[in-house]
């Protein structure tokens, strides 16, 4: 699933679409290592060894979102990123925000 999720793309969600089920989510973060559930977002806490690679991934996930149309919250700060996804449309989780966050794990193999 995670290298099927990693090459896939995003696709536009409407108000009224489905976002997935609690039995999806969890099936989905079993093999999704480094994020976890935080409320209705998938979340990561990444940290790095100084400010400009803490800068360097903050763009490369934006270039990521922008492709994608899909955007997180990020907190940045001195070496740390926290990223959330979720899918404001659907008020929870869908396939895109699994696709970013395999895509985000992808930058820190």
């Amino acid at each position: 699933m995670e290298s099927d999720l990693r090459k896939g793309r995003c696709r536009p969600c409407e108000g009224g679409a489905a976002g997935l089920s609690a039995e999806a989510i969890q099936a989905g973060l079993q093999d999704l290592s480094g994020w976890q559930l935080d409320g209705s977002a998938l979340c990561r806490d990444c940290h790095f060894k100084n400010f400009y690679e803490t800068m360097a991934f903050v763009n490369a996930v934006a270039w990521i979102a922008d492709r994608e149309d899909h955007h997180p919250d990020m907190e940045v700060g001195y070496g740390r990123c926290v990223v959330r996804y979720s899918t404001h449309a659907v008020d929870g989780l869908t396939d895109n925000d699994f696709i970013c966050a395999r895509q985000i794990n992808a930058l820190l193999t």
